[in-house]
This record gives C-alpha cells, sequence and structure tokens, in this order.
C-alpha cells in the first residue's frame, strides 16, 4: 500500500502542531500540565482459506489521547474527532475528570530536564505499495505452496497477509514534542495436516518493516506444511523430570515474563516474586539481557519512551546479577528510583547466545523434550509459578524421536532461569526479544 494523504512522514509537522494547539487549549482551561499523543494508522488486511478469498479488510485510523493534571490529580479523555469542538469537549472531560480524582503524589510528568533533546532518525517507515490483488495473489501463492509440500496437508486455517504504516506524535507541556512514522508488515500461514485419523495444525510467518523483505511466499507455505507433518503421530510420554528445550519462539515469552516481574507497575503493586531483588544473581553468570533500542528498521526500536524520555542501551542483566528494573517516571517514583526511560515497555531485549545451533543443543540435552508449542496462561507472576501445556518432540540419545502432545510443563521461574544450560545461536528476530533456543537442565513434564 502506498502512501497516502494524511500518512507518511509529510503528515508529522501536521500532528506536531495538533498536539502543540490541545496543550494550549488545556493550559486556556486551566491544566497545570498536560500530555498528548495523537496516532494516524491504516493497513490492509486480507485471508485466503481453501484457495477462496475469505477476507480483504482495509482500516484507517486516527485518535487523540489527552492526559491533564490539576495539581497532583490526573484525568484522561480521548477522540477520534480533530476538530475544534471536538478537542475543546475532550480537554473539558480530561480536566472534570481530574477535578474530581484523588491526588497522587507521584502523577505528574518526567521533569522537564530529562525531556529527550534529540531524536536519531530509526529509518522505521517503509511503506509497502501492495494491491488487494497483489496481497491475495500472495496469499495464494503461499497456500498452493503448502498444498503442494505433502499430500497429507488436506487443510488450510488461514494464510494472512497484513501490511500496516502510521505516524505518531506525543508531546507535553514540559516542552518535549516528538514524532515517527513507521510500518509494521507480516505473511502468515497456518495448516492441517492429516492421517491415519489424527489431524495436526502449525503455522509458520515472517514480519519485517519492509514488506519486499519478507520471505517469499512459498517459503512460508512450505515451512508451515513442513511442520504440520511432522507433528503427525505426535503423543503424550509418561511423567517425568527432563531438561526441557524452548524454540525460539517460544524463548522469548519465558524472558517477556522475566521482564514482567522485572517491570515497576508490578513490583509498586507487589505483584513480583522478584521484588527487592535488585542485585541478585538471577541467572547462570555467562549469561546477560540489555536494551538496544536504536537499531536501525528493528521492531522494537525507539527514541524515546512514553514520558518523552531518550531512550538508551543498557544492561538489566549482567553476568546473571539484576542491575536495573524496567521503570517509568511514574513506578520510579513509587519505588524512590529514577526512570530507565521504559515507559511503554522494553525497546530490543537482546539474551546473550553461545554458538551451537539447536541440533547441537539437542544433542547436548541428550534425552528430554523440544517444546514447540505451549497453550494457556498458567503463570503466577507473585510466586513464580510457570505451568503451561505444551507440545514438541521427544529427544532420545541426542535425537529426535517422535512428536509429542498433551503434556503439561511446570517449574518455577525462578529456577528454571538459574538452570538455564545454554542459549542457542539461532537467534529470533520477527519481535521485540532477540533470544536463541533455551535450554534448561530439569521441568517436570506431566503426560500420561
Amino acid at each position: 500500500m502506498s502512501e497516502v494523504e494524511g500518512i507518511g512522514p509529510h503528515a508529522l509537522p501536521g500532528l506536531r502542531e495538533k498536539v502543540e494547539r490541545i496543550i494550549e487549549e488545556a493550559r486556556r482551561q486551566g491544566a497545570s500540565a498536560s500530555e498528548v499523543s495523537v496516532s494516524m494508522e491504516q493497513g490492509l488486511s486480507t485471508t485466503v482459506r481453501q484457495r477462496e478469498v475469505e477476507t480483504v479488510e482495509f482500516n484507517r485510523d486516527q485518535g487523540f489521547g489527552i492526559t491533564l493534571y490539576v495539581g497532583q490529580s490526573k484525568g484522561t479523555a480521548s477522540t477520534t474527532g480533530s476538530g475544534d469542538d471536538a478537542i475543546r469537549e475532550t480537554v473539558a472531560a480530561a480536566l472534570a475528570i481530574a477535578r474530581h480524582a484523588s491526588e497522587d503524589e507521584f502523577a505528574g510528568l518526567a521533569d522537564a530536564t530529562l525531556m529527550a533533546r534529540e531524536l536519531p532518525d530509526l529509518d522505521l517507515y517503509h511503506p509497502w505499495a501492495v494491491t488487494p490483488e497483489q496481497a491475495i495473489e500472495q496469499a495464494l501463492s503461499c497456500e498452493d505452496a503448502a498444498f503442494a509440500f505433502d499430500q497429507r496437508i488436506r487443510n488450510a486455517d488461514g494464510t494472512t497477509l497484513n501490511t500496516h504504516q502510521g505516524c505518531r506524535a506525543y508531546g507535553n507541556s514540559n516542552g518535549f514534542i516528538g514524532g515517527y512514522c513507521s510500518s509494521r508488515h507480516s505473511l502468515s500461514c497456518v495448516m492441517i495436516a492429516e492421517s491415519e485419523g489424527q489431524m495436526q495444525r502449525d503455522y509458520f510467518y515472517d514480519v519485517n518493516r519492509i514488506g519486499e523483505a519478507l520471505l517469499d511466499p512459498q517459503t512460508i507455505g512450505r515451512r508451515a506444511a513442513e511442520r504440520a507433518v511432522r507433528r503427525l503421530g505426535a503423543r503424550p510420554v509418561p511423567t517425568c523430570e527432563v531438561p526441557v528445550l524452548f524454540a525460539p519462539e517460544l524463548a522469548t515469552g519465558l524472558f517477556g515474563h522475566f521482564i514482567a516481574a522485572i517491570s515497576g507497575g508490578n513490583l509498586y503493586r507487589k505483584a513480583s516474586y522478584l521484588e527487592d531483588a535488585l542485585g541478585q544473581t538471577l541467572f547462570p553468570e555467562w549469561l546477560s539481557l540489555d536494551e538496544r533500542p536504536h537499531i536501525p528498521r528493528a521492531l522494537g526500536s525507539a527514541s524515546y519512551d512514553g514520558d518523552g524520555l531518550a531512550t538508551y542501551a543498557k544492561p538489566f542483566v549482567e553476568n546473571g546479577r539484576l542491575l536495573s528494573y524496567v521503570l517509568s517516571t511514574y513506578s520510579g517514583r513509587k519505588l524512590g528510583m529514577p526512570s530507565t526511560a521504559n515507559a511503554g515497555g522494553v525497546h530490543n531485549l537482546f539474551v546473550s547466545h553461545g554458538e551451537e545451533d539447536q541440533a547441537a543443543l539437542i544433542r547436548r540435552m541428550g534425552r528430554g523434550l523440544l517444546v514447540t508449542e505451549l497453550m494457556g496462561q498458567g503463570l503466577n507472576l507473585v510466586t513464580g509459578d510457570y505451568s503451561r501445556g505444551a507440545g514438541g518432540y521427544w529427544v532420545e540419545n541426542g535425537e529426535i524421536q517422535f512428536p509429542v502432545q498433551e503434556v503439561t510443563i511446570a517449574g518455577n521461574l525462578r529456577d528454571m532461569f538459574r538452570q538455564i544450560v545454554a542459549v542457542g545461536c539461532d537467534v529470533e528476530t520477527r519481535g521485540n526479544v532477540r533470544t536463541g533456543s533455551v535450554l534448561v537442565e530439569r521441568m517436570m513434564v506431566a503426560g500420561k
């Protein structure tokens, strides 16, 4: 989809002007401080199933989020209208909420001296000039390649091409106004294999800032089909305690749980098992976790956080030791610590890894479970207890023997992180967390 009127870098001056106008209106109506976010987005989504077009959807949206302060009281309102009347009414609504809200001594904008001053261009915007007809053609080509891969591929559960582009601006009454445009494109394929009365479903996908840089549709379709076929014959295994190897796309979730546990919101609410863990050794000494927010074109890159503070590279874990929590201005104040410029989350988390690929880690594991699918939400962040339905492959003598389904893996995150034996070089790049396969020394596998 090509750049259209109103969306693209040419729109940023107008968005910044709207932010300034709203901040001035808030000041005129009596707000003591204000912050405003504006977004404009458009996208195309096309899904085919069983060689038939199922959906073709366009979307185009804009929105204004307005947060106002009256002293230490806060009110928030939003609107999709950009006219003067809509803005005045939304500012008035936010102000009315603030005047009725309870005071919060920790509320308010970040200090003006901390606001970002230089905003590097991270090359995040690459609109894709793909028409609906071309999107349908790519999705059908992907599905055709999947069906052609193996005669046991009997059904399709949807092949979807998504393209998205948008612009955002944020500003506050402490003098910060920033904006950027970004794009995100993806192609996913879900296929179903059938043999001897058993059906198995699996998928493959790719995502990129640059649409033309996606894996070709035929490769995505074949990989989805291959994964589904490999699942045929899956069965449970007897309950046992064995090493568990998490595939990279699932290992990202493990470290996502860790980031949640060291995030200020959960810490000040006393809803994390890692409360007061700063300075403790939580991982093996060879493992580090660091944030790299300024990588050009990366999916998690950002030059400023949700409070207007400049993002910067930093370690959260170094040589296994927790060095920093993940803090916004508000959560930092609640905990008596400075912000880490992470309002809105972490940007490009990197996990240190070795030189072994997944096959080498399987050989090192010897006997155990390779996990390629997780189900359910069995995590208690207060205690760290972890229990998830899982599927994957059973390993004996360092080789995959057969697919596994209907088992549950369980442990405690504190123990699991300390028992990480290795992280593979097969690094997942399709998201905000970059890690390879993760081998955990021992977990409970509950089967038949």
